[in-house]
């Protein structure tokens, strides 16, 4: 899936370009939680991708996860770096390498308190359509 891919490198060139982004997430942008990771920091979550193509274009479907962790007091911290990664990317026209984003669009953000580690992470999920 290299569209796949070259939506991953944008979105991940499209967040760490970002000045005030970067100083709200001390941990930055990272593939998977480690244990002791430094926080706050967003997880390049789940990515998943589908064939979306007519009979006349070649197209592809891809539902990416976004998870903002925080381990602040209260779900403040986590919201108010969901809001930049919103307007970072909703909607947003990133440049592609070989394939063209027809869209990007955030469909979802859920927050919850994870029990045992008392963290609170930001779930936020965005579909993009690429040719």
């Amino acid at each position: 899936m290299s569209a796949a891919n070259a939506l991953l490198k944008a979105v991940f060139a499209r967040l760490t370009g970002d000045a005030v982004l970067m100083a709200l997430t001390s941990g930055g942008i990272v593939d998977r939680l480690l244990p002791r990771a430094l926080m706050p920091c967003i997880v390049i979550g789940e990515l998943e991708s589908r064939d979306y193509s007519t009979a006349t274009e070649k197209a592809e479907e891809h539902f990416l996860s976004l998870e903002i962790c925080s381990d602040a007091a209260g779900r403040k911290q986590a919201g108010e770096i969901a809001e930049r990664v919103k307007t970072l990317l909703d909607d947003a026209a990133l440049p592609l390498a070989n394939v063209s984003l027809v869209n990007l669009q955030l469909r979802s953000c859920r927050s919850r308190r994870e029990p045992k580690a008392r963290n609170f992470i930001a779930d936020m999920r965005f579909r993009a359509v690429t040719e």
